[in-house]
């Protein structure tokens, strides 16, 4: 995920200054409790991430991002790539299905054909190209062409002699994939999609790569590392990998295909063979990745011209093999709360998930006790609303008053939302706050508790097949014996609130 600049070995590059570089998230699905795929957009709209990659053409979660604004990047996934870059009708049907049938509503930006194909399923490349053609051809048919760009995200691994930049070329023995493909990109004005990991690069190196030139971290111009051929000076792993794509596309005369990078970030959690897997290093990465994206510094070869980057990613993965950093790439818990606080400054909303400023849901002061308990039970039912703990004996029951009970489900379902401003309406009973109600043992969601860390929230899953709510279900008597006596007559359990 990055950026970008300069030249002075090769032809001059005609690579084009986007003014609009972003940074945006990869949705990996991964989890033993994935959030549903409205979870999912209540979390990237309180964000405000506007740019995200999926691995797959989920139907449930494009239709939960129409409407959205959001940019959405989906993807052929390896184990259809064969089928599809052996058969134009099957790449139609495809396109058909996972983009005509969804675009404009969800605004679909590009498609990746496979991940890592030449790394990872060496015998689809023989069709990778075909299948990437046999795509853009559908999207032609449909006059999307313009709209939607084709690519394939490659590793950074098959860059070799890396470093210094201005040496670096592509492993040869692909030349037979990658000179049509960079013909193609080149031909519809597409990008070079890039997977750059540097934590992999410092991992691999036997100390050779410092952890401070890995992280971003500011180096003395001595530390600096200089291309001899160049006397370009690179403070960072992630500009030398970007510089030397370039360079490689160079190399095979290519100069005007621009990089996009589809994955980068660094895990917060490994193995005791992993011990730079860290909270404190993924949060330095990223949060020095996305300035370095947002300040437009660009690279040593192509300066001020910022690439855009994708983060991966949006949610750790708990059920992905391999080693346990595997599993501890994520900014965000499956319950929407942050592995870590970014720290930025200068990058607006996005992804501000700072919890220090937060805002609560709670009951209007006045507001009719009826109408209180209806949105409780709503929130509680529903709403689908994990209230076991205002249960009798549980940490929030006391004080046992309607205005207790629905601040805390009130303040539940906000969260779960997302925080949006109309998940904390309830037919006018509720208000948003700045102070938090949490009281003794009884932590809000949206509360940092004594130790700095979030109070959790149990979103719906996709998995799910009961209501989340069924602690509360099955012992929320003495609540609905409650709303009996305060609403005598009033039965109105069924009624949309929201």
């Amino acid at each position: 995920m990055a950026v970008h600049f300069l030249l002075l070995l090769f032809a001059v590059s005609l690579v084009a200054a986007d003014d609009d570089a972003f940074i945006g998230v990869n949705i990996g699905t991964d989890l033993s409790d994935m959030p549903h795929p409205t979870q999912v957009v209540a979390l990237l709209k309180a964000q405000q991430i506007q740019h995200v990659r999926l691995y797959d053409a989920d139907q449930a979660m494009l239709l939960a991002l129409a409407k959205t604004g959001i940019q959405v990047v989906v993807t052929v996934p390896n184990e259809e790539l064969l089928a599809i870059g052996q058969s134009n009708s099957t790449a139609a049907n495809w396109v058909s299905r996972n983009v005509v049938a969804h675009y404009p509503a969800t605004n679909i930006t590009a498609i990746c054909v496979g991940s890592d194909v030449l790394t990872s399923l060496p015998n689809a490349a023989k069709v990778l190209v075909s299948a990437i053609k046999y795509i853009h051809s559908a999207l032609v048919a449909s006059n999307l062409d313009r709209q939607v760009k084709v690519s394939t995200p490659l590793s950074s691994s098959i860059i070799l002699d890396s470093f210094p930049p201005s040496q670096a070329f592509f492993n040869r023995s692909l030349n037979p994939v990658l000179v049509p493909l960079l013909d193609f990109l080149q031909s519809t004005e597409s990008y070079l999609m890039l997977n750059i990991y540097p934590y992999y690069d410092y991992m691999q190196s036997n100390g050779v790569i410092p952890l401070d030139y890995a992280l971003f971290k500011t180096l003395p111009p001595n530390k600096e590392a200089v291309d001899s051929n160049t006397l370009l000076h690179y403070t960072n792993v992630f500009d030398a990998m970007v510089d030397a794509a370039y360079f490689a596309m160079a190399f095979l005369n290519y100069t005007n295909i621009p990089v996009v990078v589809t994955e980068s970030g660094w895990p917060s959690k490994g193995g005791s063979n992993e011990p730079d897997a860290t909270v404190d290093n993924a949060n330095t990465y990223n949060s020095n990745l996305i300035k370095h994206v947002f300040n437009k510094t660009g690279t040593p070869k192509h300066p001020g011209i910022a690439v855009s980057t994708y983060i991966y990613e949006l949610y750790n993965e708990d059920t992905k093999p391999g080693p346990l950093s595997e599993k501890n790439w994520g900014l965000f818990d499956s319950n929407g709360a942050p592995v870590y606080i970014l720290r930025l400054t200068e990058s607006g909303a996005l992804l501000a998930n700072d919890t220090s400023n937060q805002t609560f849901c709670i009951a209007k002061d006045g507001a009719d006790p009826k109408m209180l308990q209806a949105a409780l039970d709503w929130a509680c039912g529903p709403g689908k609303v994990e209230c076991s703990p205002l249960l009798q004996g549980q940490p929030c029951y006391e004080p046992d008053n309607v205005i207790a009970h629905a601040n805390y489900a009130f303040d539940t379902y906000y969260h779960k939302m997302g925080k949006t401003p109309d998940a904390c309406d309830f037919n006018g009973v509720a208000t948003i706050s700045t102070s938090d109600p949490s009281h003794g043992s009884c932590l809000f969601p949206g509360s940092l508790g004594k130790n700095g860390t979030l109070g959790n929230f149990t979103a719906p899953s996709m998995n799910s097949t009961n209501s989340d709510s069924s602690a509360y279900n099955l012992g929320n008597c003495d609540l609905r014996i409650r709303s009996l006596l305060l609403a005598t007559g009033f039965l109105i359990w069924g009624v949309v609130l929201l």
